[in-house]
């Protein structure tokens, strides 16, 4: 038990990290990939637990709901990486039809999909910022310019953690002037 805490409060610090580095704001979104097999140190899709996918989810959860960013949750591969979101976040998205499993979707978008108020699922979406918790590859699901962010909370168990938040495009060449509030 005492693991999984560790675990929840990982995922929150996590969380925490990037909102503050990303500057996150009410409505926006982030989204989260998350092989609990390489939180437990195996490889990914070989150990697929349930019970860390919950933990994780609600450290994770707990930070972002009071601060009105949406979770998207990642399902694996099997899923083609299709993300689990609450109904008001898909607004205006075609949502398609599935139904995650921990070895058909992964364990984190399992209970994302169990406990996010409406759940639905969505093949594409744009999202603000993201992690990576174990190597799953998040990028496709980022707006078009990430920017890496180096995070304190750089693992969850034996899973590294990799962060990213985005920025609207630099345009315009040597004579444009940026507004230092978007970088």
């Amino acid at each position: 038990m005492k693991e999984l805490e560790l675990y929840r409060d990982q995922a929150a610090a996590a969380a925490e990290e990037l909102v503050q580095a990303a500057g996150l704001r009410r409505g926006q979104i982030l989204v989260v990939g998350c092989s609990t097999s390489a939180v437990t140190g195996s490889r990914i899709g070989q150990a697929s637990a349930p019970e860390i996918g919950q933990v994780i989810f609600e450290g994770i959860h707990n930070v972002l709901y009071p601060m009105g960013i949406y979770l998207a949750a990642q399902c694996c591969e099997h899923l083609n990486r299709a993300l689990i979101v609450e109904a008001k976040a898909a607004s205006g998205l075609d949502i398609v039809n599935v139904v995650p499993r921990p070895k058909a979707g992964g364990s984190f978008a399992t209970a994302a999909y169990a406990c996010l108020p409406n759940a639905v699922v969505l093949e594409h979406i744009r999202a603000d910022a993201g992690l990576d918790i174990g190597g799953v590859l998040i990028g496709m699901h980022l707006k078009e310019v990430a920017v890496p962010v180096q995070l304190q909370n750089s693992a969850i168990g034996q899973a590294m953690v990799l962060a990213a938040r985005t920025r609207p495009k630099f345009i315009g060449g040597d004579r444009a002037v940026y507004d230092a509030k978007l970088r």
